[in-house]
Parts: structure tokens; C-alpha cells; sequence
């Protein structure tokens, strides 16, 4: 599935979910509730030994269930390449790493790059990216996003970072594509996060 294809989906979900559990079991349950609220997208975050066991178990569930499953905090090739190897059907990088996009798009993985700049937002589409993270968006502002999509209205962006229930509309107003909900998806009664999907 291309980039552009498998992130389309945030086009009517305008959600992506950062889901990370402390055991594989609790990862699970949240890709679940994730996916029974209309979520269509689940990212797991890799940041420390174990990690992979959780994007594993995620990606089995997600497998069963038809949803695609990701990787976020994505910071080389070789991890890229683990994440491949496990079933992931995309990669998120904190910032613009051509190696990762790289190796995310000759393994076959979609890949959502982290940008702040214009200068990162040029190279992203150099690369084929169309879809690309801003982050943090919290401290980027909604602001950057109105100013940036004038120039590049081709892009769609992720709001990424800080972002909740409360200030999700905002951000998406301002021409967020979509926002990602890491520990505020956790803490969001259901209704809120059915809302937001609208």
C-alpha cells in the first residue's frame, strides 16, 4: 500500500492513534477500543527494549481485525527494517530522516515524516511524501498550519504532539488534515474521540 493510499484513510478518520501499553496484552486492548471508535489508523511507539514485542502483538490484532498497524519513533534504517519484518504497514519518523523514508519506501511501508520547516516540508515532497507529521504541534501553533498550508496545499499534515479532544478542532480548522492523540486518546471518554471522527 502506497503512502499516499494507506494515509488517505485519516482523510474521513481525521485521527491516528499512538497506542502504547506496558505489555503486549494492554497494547492490544487499546488498538481494540481504537478500532471500535472508528480509528482507522493505530500507530506503537518504538522507543525502548520491548517495544517491538508490543508492535507485534498490535500488528497480529490488527491483522485479525483488518486494520493496519504502524510504527512511531522511528529513527533508522535497521528499525525500519525490524518493523517490516514484524508486519508493519507503516513507519512514523520524529523529523525528515531521508535514510528512514528511504528504507520505509523500498521495504514497501508507507512513511509519515516528522516536519517543523518549510525547508523539511520541500524535501518531504521531493521524496514522495505528501503526507507529512508536524510536530510539535502543540508549540508549532494552529497558526503554522494556516500559514503553511497557503503555499503548499498539496500537503496533508498531521497534527502531532500536544494535541487533545479539547484543542483537536482548532488544529483542524487551522488545515490540519488530521491529528494524532497519543496519552490524550487514553484519558478521552469515547464519545469525545466518536465526535472528533464525526
Amino acid at each position: 500500500m502506497t503512502t499516499s493510499t494507506l494515509f488517505d484513510q485519516l482523510d474521513r478518520t481525521k485521527v491516528l492513534a499512538i497506542l502504547h501499553g506496558a505489555t503486549p496484552a494492554e497494547t492490544v486492548r487499546w488498538c481494540e477500543r481504537a478500532w471500535s471508535l472508528g480509528v482507522a489508523l493505530v500507530e506503537v511507539p518504538i522507543r525502548a527494549d520491548g517495544d517491538l514485542e508490543l508492535l507485534a502483538a498490535a500488528v497480529g490484532a490488527g491483522r485479525r481485525a483488518g486494520h493496519p498497524v504502524g510504527a512511531g519513533t522511528v529513527t533508522s534504517a535497521e528499525l525500519t527494517a525490524q518493523v517490516a519484518e514484524l508486519g508493519g504497514a507503516f513507519t512514523v519518523a520524529p523529523g525528515l530522516d531521508e535514510e528512514v523514508a528511504a528504507a520505509s519506501l523500498d521495504l514497501g511501508l508507507a512513511h509519515l515524516p516528522g516536519v517543523a520547516t518549510a525547508t523539511e516540508i520541500q524535501r518531504a515532497l521531493r521524496l514522495g511524501l505528501p503526507w507529512q507529521k508536524a510536530f510539535p504541534a502543540s508549540s508549532l501553533g494552529p497558526g503554522w498550519f494556516t500559514a503553511q498550508r497557503e503555499p503548499f496545499r498539496t500537503v496533508k499534515f498531521v497534527a502531532t504532539g500536544g494535541v487533545n479532544v479539547e484543542n483537536a478542532a482548532s488544529f483542524l480548522k487551522a488545515g490540519a488534515a488530521a491529528v494524532s492523540l497519543g496519552s490524550a486518546f487514553a484519558r478521552s471518554p469515547d464519545e469525545d474521540i466518536r465526535a472528533l471522527i464525526g
